[in-house]
């Protein structure tokens, strides 16, 4: 079982050494200069609210018991002068705890001990010197407990990188902390959770003694591979993070490999499963591994290194040199089954580079973006639930689309909105297989009654996803409460029939789709007759009440008008005619109520005459022509209501729309790319590239983009890496590299075309061959 040890600095994460790293921006800047990015964090901390009761008594949750630890500390202070404000954290700088010169205002970890006897910390008190502020210990139970309080900060998020194993997926730092890891499945309850709280909720963290270690990182290519350097004084150390492909159990491993000279590296594992709540019991194994358990969850640690018990943690000290590997394997597997076989550490490294690199190799990427598209790709693919092909939004929950607000959100199930750009991509990335198993995903989920279809599902189809908080997990950087599950997925939502319908419509002429899905269609086309005229959620989910969305009844449209078509271009079955009718009396209704003459553009809904980024889509839907005048007086109303300064989109304004929470998000990345389309559809191609390639410039070090970028603090937000936003930077790159274009494969009502772009004596892409007389797979 774990040990209890004096706890250091790095022990507990309540305190932190004041002379290693900036405390904000993680630098490595004495913490008594400030660097530029720690000031941009305190202007970003400035604008929150401090929270109730947070400087005489901030409780400190003490991670080891169920007592907590309160601070009472006179004034804040933070990197620099005394008394100052900054976050919420309560420390004075000085040197380290051994130095001789301390200032006697602060207090080291390395004070504090463990009490056995009332279960709690002790810290030892002491009268404040002249002009000091008091000092003093409590232990006790709060209220609010879960807020905020003095506690080490996530990294942003712009700087996690992500492996998986198509089941589940790891978040990890660029410091190399595996700070977010749901097991066994990407919605099940995370074994690590730091990213939504503090260390002491769940992390393994591997990193060099040297605090002035130069760290950077790459994924392999074409790999799923993160590839972590750490350059000391005395030698250079990589990290190797995978997640081999599933077999009989999940592993997660870490392989350090010495480079050059020596490195002295540090280990610390925090399991905590149940989203940070449950402490597991830990025993070591015969064979030297430990075991830890908790309820139905279990994990083996197996690592030659030498490891021990210390204040509820496992830590070690070793050194690499020069040609030495230490690996660490850590595994999982139900408490109630044997454990998990033991993996070659290196042998896994090679079958899973041979598996990602295979992969990649069989889609079909060219054009100047083709770097991105592959790690975009490698991204969709690490998402997808391969047991069911479900493509989950992201492996994250309650990452803030605002900051220190709450907009926060569970994303780990998959959308029927995203179902047909989805389709588009992979299918036109040569990925058939994905694409095939995502089409038979949405078959099986929605197939039962259509009144009870819904907006979203589990990664297998599950359809209860009760939405609940873990009050006990303070959010990312505050910004509270974390929620598990999805109370949206009980909305009505007359946007996803046709998302369905055109993902079935498009998934049938590239010859993917089962012929007896026409009957399910058929269903869902009656449904949409009587309810077409319904007010509804809308697409961006509000909890404000249903309203007539302009957006909505188009994408009710969409449902007649794919349907018309499976009748003329693939001699289904239907009533046609009734089907024109009804689709032509949707339009006229649209035209009538959801267009304003004075602005020459479509309404967000019937009632609001503000812009709505979702309308962006109508002329890429098939509703009206690219050149229809109606169109280019969207757009224009698009980027004068909701560009930001920095030229990306909101989805429509939070302080003008009453959507039932409060005011304020970031910039969303999927309609900004939505922009750039209707750029190339209005024939501005160049406005276009230079969105798109502003667009590319917030991807992170490693490729990856989150659900919204705040453009003033600079920083991704929202849940990360989003699948959404990686496809929808997939269709651009297509839009604006290749004749045959994604925008005009869903509209056009002729079939698919050849490449033209294609170079002389070459094969045409083989998306766009023409259509084949049986199915492509």
């Amino acid at each position: 079982m774990w040990g209890h040890r004096r706890a250091g600095v790095a022990g507990l994460g309540l305190f932190r050494c004041p002379s290693t790293r900036c405390g904000w921006c993680r630098c490595k800047a004495d913490r008594s200069r400030r660097c530029s990015a720690s000031m941009s964090r305190l202007r970003q901390w400035s604008r929150h609210p401090v929270p109730p009761r947070c400087d005489p008594a901030a409780p400190f949750r003490n991670s080891h018991t169920k007592g907590r630890l309160q601070l009472r500390v006179g004034l804040w202070s933070g990197c620099g002068t005394p008394g100052e404000r900054i976050g919420y954290e309560a420390w004075q700088p000085s040197p380290c705890p051994q130095d001789s010169l301390r200032s006697p205002t602060a207090i080291s970890m390395c004070e504090a001990s463990h009490d056995h006897a009332r279960g709690g910390w002790r810290i030892p008190r002491r009268s404040a010197g002249p002009g000091e502020p008091g000092v003093q210990a409590t232990s006790g139970r709060r209220k609010d407990d879960h807020r905020f309080r003095g506690r080490m900060m996530p990294s942003p998020i712009e700087d996690y990188a992500l492996v998986g194993d198509c089941e589940t997926a790891a978040l990890i730092s660029r410091d190399g902390s595996v700070d977010w890891l749901c097991w066994p499945r990407f919605d099940s309850a995370a074994c690590f959770a730091a990213l939504l709280g503090e260390s002491s909720h769940g992390r393994w963290k591997m990193a060099s003694v040297d605090p002035q270690s130069r760290i950077s990182r790459r994924y392999e290519p074409d790999t799923l591979i993160l590839e972590t350097t750490f350059e000391t004084s005395t030698g250079v150390a990589a990290l190797f993070d995978f997640m081999p492909p599933r077999k009989r159990s999940s592993d997660l491993v870490r392989l350090v490999v010495g480079r050059a000279g020596r490195v002295d590296m540090q280990m610390q594992l925090i399991l905590r499963f149940g989203y940070g709540a449950a402490i597991p019991w830990v025993t070591r194994q015969d064979d030297g591994a430990l075991k830890a358990v908790a309820g139905p969850d279990m994990a083996i640690l197996r690592t030659p290194v030498a490891i021990r018990g210390e204040a509820m943690t496992t830590v070690a000290n070793f050194t690499v040199s020069a040609g030495e590997t230490a690996p660490f394997v850590l595994s999982y597997g139900p408490s109630h089954r044997p454990v998990p076989p033991a993996i070659d550490a290196q042998a896994a490294l090679g079958v899973t580079r041979r598996f990602w690199t295979g992969w990649s190799a069989r889609g079909e990427v060219r054009g100047a973006y083709s770097q991105v598209m592959k790690r975009s790709l490698l991204t969709l693919k690490a998402l997808t639930y391969a047991p069911t092909g479900g493509l989950v939004a992201a492996p994250t929950t309650s990452l803030p689309e605002a900051l220190g607000g709450e907009r926060n959100w569970d994303y780990r199930y998959c959308w029927i909105r995203d179902a047909t750009l989805t389709l588009l991509a992979l299918m036109n990335a040569g990925h058939f297989t994905e694409a095939k198993s995502w089409a038979r995903w949405l078959q099986r989920a929605v197939a039962g009654a259509p009144a009870e279809m819904q907006i979203m599902y589990g990664i297998a189809g599950e359809r209860r996803l009760m939405e609940w908080k873990a009050d006990w997990l303070p959010g990312y950087e505050g910004a509270a409460p974390v929620r598990v599950g999805n109370a949206a997925h009980q909305q009505f939502q007359l946007d996803v029939y046709g998302e369905l319908m055109d993902a079935f419509h498009q998934a049938r002429r590239w010859g993917l789709l089962e012929e007896s899905s026409w009957a399910l269609e058929r269903a869902v086309i009656d449904h949409v007759v009587t309810v077409w005229d319904q007010p509804d959620e809308g697409i961006w989910e509000v909890r404000s009440g249903p309203h007539h969305f302009t957006f909505s009844k188009i994408m009710a449209w969409v449902v007649l008008d794919r349907a018309v078509k499976a009748v003329d271009e693939h001699g289904l079955d239907g009533p046609v005619e009734e089907w024109r009718t009804l689709r032509e009396t949707i339009k006229t209704a649209i035209f009538d109520n959801g267009f304003d003459a004075r602005t020459g553009a479509f309404k967000r809904a019937y009632d609001d005459p503000s812009a709505d980024a979702s309308l962006l889509l109508i002329a890429s839907l098939g509703f009206i022509s690219h050149d229809d005048p109606r169109f280019a007086g969207t757009v224009a109303a698009v980027e004068r209501e909701l560009l930001t300064p920095e030229g990306f989109v909101m989805r429509y304004d939070t302080h003008r729309v009453n959507d039932g929470l409060p005011p304020g998000e970031g910039a969303f990345l999927p309609c900004s790319f939505w922009l750039a389309d209707a750029y190339v559809k209005l024939g501005r191609t160049e406005d276009a590239r230079r969105l798109f390639e502003r667009l590319l410039a917030l991807c992170n070090d490693v490729g990856l983009l989150s659900e919204e970028f705040d453009t003033k603090v600079g920083r991704q937000v929202g849940n990360f890496p989003q699948a959404f936003s990686h496809v929808c930077l997939l269709n651009t790159s297509l839009n604006l590299t290749r004749s045959c274009k994604p925008s005009i494969q869903r509209s056009s009502k002729s079939r698919r075309r050849r490449d033209v772009s294609a170079k002389p004596g070459t094969t045409p892409h083989r998306t766009e061959l023409p259509r084949p007389t049986r199915p492509l797979i």
